[in-house]
């Protein structure tokens, strides 16, 4: 029977599951055998390019999608009107900009505009099996745009309604009470933040045995108390949220949408903004007034905000997206600016700065027994300065004479030991006749990792083109600060220690060492980082050669050097930055569902302040 076949008659069956989703629910998503190997898709994805695959296993993937919900607001940006006024204007529908275009919604007319598509129907986004093969993407249409550090870490930033909550590995878990009142959030109105988020996007994940290997091993190292299940953010181990359902379907933040008022919620796709505009006659500050975009066609496009005092433009892009626009509307430092021929709006030196992104290092173990397919569940959170995760994934090679290695396979650039401008067809065939030799339990592990709390060390990021699809020059300084460094050592060390614990015992081959899988890991290409002699031997310089993001950088517009506590851009008015742009460190264990919080808690905050102001005196 031919795929074509195969196709028709699982299509016809799939409106069956679709009916039973809601009635039934299974572990069939984080049972089943995917062919997927998480390592590679932390570290390797980067290298690989992007192979589309027509073949019967991809179609059973997509019918057990969820259907796209009926959002009547959301439309295509080559469908909008050449001039549009509103109430607000967001420019980013990412993991801050839908759940406060919800919010703001409620109220007040809103136009949301995200540079990219809709994660609906995407199996690479949805799939848990299928995380990191959008950073295998590297079309103009990817949901993930590829950059490269000047420290030479290779990352990606979001083009995704939704945004980075569509490619993350789906770890749910909140700041912890000291951070919310560093920053001076109401601790009230924080809680009830999250559990708004929560109530959509948040779920217990499935503990089998690589992950509760590695709970029970933080626990013998010492890594006390044990907390359970929980999204507090509380030192000791303990088991978070996921954004992956029991079906092992991602909920990202375009699913609260589903909050928005349909009439006063407008969502464009494909829109991408190119500046915001400013009008100054007969006014001390610049005010900002509109913005400019362009559809996936190239047209241009302007929005307006509506008269009012109490209208807004509210950015919400991203930690390089961010200061990457204000800068490109003249917003930022006078030089730079100035350098890419931009007329100066204001000199705002701080645009841009104290870039930061939280370290990663890990370690590979192979596994002489089968592993689930896991993502981030459990964590250690430590007195050191260091958060300790595990992630793991099931045998790739496919038995059989078609064996195409899944993202282990030289098709698709995954040369561990050919760089990158060497992968001639000669070398993948070379490579692929040497992989077929190799046993399948050759593709079976999982790896540990630690990522630091803060970081001290910070950077820069600066313009390269006028371009808005350009990605800026980046660079955060790994390691600059000493105390960053250590805290990596210190992590490191709780890892090895779990490696050689009673608990994981059953998951380490007897004959590796740890220095051995530190000479492991030591050979994947994880970053463009020269290696050193002594990497080896020295968990300093491990730290610093085997360097990687978990892609929870910050920074740019942080609060009080270029937005205030009300996150307002400071010199400007009628202009806000609401994302993790504006964060000094990176909040908990992992940032999304801060960023989810942070979008409900300011609509809320600025609803209740214009409302408040407009009753009657």
């Amino acid at each position: 029977m031919g795929v074509g076949l195969w196709r028709f008659i699982l299509a016809a069956f799939a409106g069956v599951l679709v009916f039973f989703h809601g009635f039934c629910s299974s572990e069939k998503g984080a049972q089943s055998s995917l062919p997927f190997f998480f390592f590679f898709a932390f570290c390797c994805m980067p290298f690989v390019h992007f192979s589309e695959r027509k073949s019967l296993a991809y179609t059973i993937c997509i019918i057990f999608l969820f259907t796209a919900p009926n959002y009547s607001f959301m439309h295509q940006a080559t469908s909008a009107p050449a001039i549009s006024y509103y109430d607000y204007i967001i420019v980013g529908g990412g993991t801050a900009g839908c759940p406060l275009a919800a919010t703001l919604s409620q109220n007040y007319s809103v136009l949301l505009l995200e540079r990219g598509g809709a994660p609906y129907g995407n199996p690479n986004i949805t799939n848990l099996g299928s995380f990191g093969a959008p950073f295998s993407d590297f079309s103009p249409t990817s949901p993930s745009q590829r950059f490269v550090s000047e420290d030479g870490v290779i990352n990606a930033r979001a083009r995704v309604l939704g945004g980075g909550s569509c490619l993350n590995a789906g770890f749910y878990t909140r700041a912890g009470p000291d951070y919310v009142e560093e920053v001076g959030w109401d601790s009230g109105m924080v809680k009830e933040s999250y559990e708004w988020v929560e109530k959509v996007v948040a779920f217990k994940p499935p503990m089998r045995q690589w992950q509760s290997a590695v709970r029970d091993g933080l626990l013998e190292v010492g890594v006390l108390p044990y907390n359970g299940f929980t999204y507090d953010h509380i030192y000791g181990t303990k088991i978070g949220g996921t954004i992956f359902d029991p079906d092992g379907h991602r909920h990202t933040a375009a699913d609260l949408l589903q909050y928005a008022n349909p009439t006063g919620l407008t969502v464009l796709l494909h829109a991408t903004v190119h500046k915001i505009t400013f009008r100054r006659r007969g006014k001390v500050r610049p005010v900002a007034h509109g913005v400019i975009f362009r559809d996936a066609l190239g047209k241009k496009h302007k929005a307006y905000l509506k008269r009012g005092s109490k209208n807004e433009i509210i950015v919400s892009s991203g930690a390089l997206g961010s200061p990457q626009l204000l800068m490109l509307s003249g917003v930022g430092p006078a030089q730079q600016i100035k350098a890419h021929n931009i007329s100066l709006v204001l000199d705002l030196p701080m645009v841009g700065q104290r870039m930061s992104d939280n370290p990663m290092n890990a370690i590979f173990i192979p596994s002489p027994l089968p592993v689930e397919v896991s993502l981030i569940q459990v964590v250690g959170i430590t007195h050191s300065g260091t958060y300790i995760e595990a992630a793991s994934g099931e045998n790739f090679a496919a038995s059989g004479p078609q064996r195409d290695f899944g993202m282990f396979s030289p098709k698709i650039g995954q040369l561990a030991t050919v760089p990158p401008k060497q992968r001639t067809p000669e070398a993948i065939a070379k490579a692929i006749d040497s992989m077929s030799k190799l046993d399948e339990t050759a593709f079976r592990g999982g790896f540990i990792l630690e990522k630091i709390m803060g970081p001290i060390s910070t950077g820069h990021l600066e313009l390269q083109s006028r371009n808005p699809n350009d990605n800026p020059s980046v660079t955060f300084n790994y390691f600059k600060e000493p105390e960053d460094l250590q805290r990596c050592v210190n992590g490191m060390q709780i890892i090895e220690k779990i490696i050689e614990s009673k608990a994981f015992s059953q998951f380490k081959y007897d004959y590796l060492s740890v220095p051995a899988l530190i000479n492991m890991t030591l050979n994947f290409p994880v970053n463009l980082v020269p290696r050193h002699d002594n990497a080896s031997t020295s968990l300093e310089q491990f730290c610093k050669d085997t360097v990687m993001t978990i892609w929870h950088y910050h920074g740019g517009c942080q609060v009080g050097s270029v937005v205030d506590h009300d996150y307002k851009v400071l010199g400007v008015d009628a202009l806000r930055v609401i994302d993790g742009s504006t964060f000094n460190a990176s909040p908990g264990t992992n940032p999304q569902a801060t960023v989810m919080m942070l979008g409900r808690y300011m609509g809320l905050r600025i609803l209740s302040e214009r409302l408040a102001s407009d009753l009657p005196k």
